[in-house]
């Protein structure tokens, strides 16, 4: 790795300890491991041509006063691709034993909001944040179950707060333990749904006469300038499109999340 591909978050008046970083750093790519722990090694993540470092210069998309001003106005880190791919290349984003090739995952432009549709993308895509996989263990392509709750709740992945996905994930791992098929409307029989206007992250509110999951300890709030897009490909479609095309969950942020409220058996039951 030359020192131009070197990414430093903090400086170092030793001249002796930034040669250390960068041998760290080219011993890693000769080896792709850190300290015996193998790495996962991202192959396809879009590079900064020339005419992107402007685009902060460019105007800011119109049009999405449903939503909240801080969701409107919250950039993302990972406009630079060296960023990306820095962490992507020490955090597991691809399920094991699948092809890595079921998705691209690309950096955002610097007037992207994590809110923003698909308006003239090529492709399909959908955001997610760095700490789905990073503290969440969430991997792609999400499973059947994931993917019933955010199609019940009618949001895109990056519209469930990262404190209510831990409820998901804790609940399907519980699930497992008692040799259970976990599904959505299981899932969402012990929560109810307050979607404000307008629209923001939305959060599981647990019923306190069936709660059977402590909330998540730890605080998730710097989460959300950390945003990336995950492109699907052709090899994934199968994994996020249906056979008429149409997406399996919302890909893009939606101004009416459903409203759940003391759900009864009759409708776990109908789930």
């Amino acid at each position: 790795m030359s020192s131009s591909d070197s990414i430093s978050l903090s400086t170092s008046s030793s001249s002796e300890s930034i040669e250390s970083k960068r041998s760290k750093g080219r011993r890693f790519d000769e080896e792709g491991t850190s300290s015996g722990i193998p790495m996962e090694t991202v192959r396809e993540v879009r590079e900064d041509p020339p005419e992107e470092l402007a685009e902060s210069d460019w105007p800011v998309k119109g049009g999405y006063g449903w939503a909240t001003a801080d969701v409107r106005s919250q950039s993302s880190l990972l406009w630079w691709s060296r960023l990306l791919n820095s962490w992507l290349n020490c955090t597991p984003v691809i399920s094991k034993g699948v092809s890595g090739d079921i998705v691209s995952l690309e950096m955002v432009s610097a007037i992207d909001r994590v809110c923003h549709w698909q308006e003239g993308a090529t492709e399909k895509f959908f955001y997610m944040y760095m700490c789905h996989f990073s503290q969440l263990h969430v991997r792609l392509p999400l499973d059947d179950f994931t993917m019933g709750v955010l199609r019940a709740l009618n949001v895109a992945p990056t519209q469930l707060h990262p404190n209510s996905w831990a409820y998901l994930q804790a609940f399907r791992i519980l699930c497992q333990s008692l040799y259970l098929e976990p599904t959505p409307y299981a899932f969402l029989y012990f929560y109810d749904t307050r979607p404000w206007r307008p629209a923001t992250w939305l959060s599981l509110i647990s019923r306190p006469s069936i709660s059977r999951l402590d909330a998540f300890s730890q605080s998730f709030k710097p989460f959300k300038d950390g945003y990336f897009k995950v492109v699907v490909k052709e090899g994934g479609k199968a994994h996020f499109l249906n056979a008429d095309g149409s997406t399996k969950f919302p890909f893009s942020w939606t101004s009416n999340p459903s409203w759940y409220k003391d759900m009864g058996m009759e409708e776990l039951s109908a789930g």
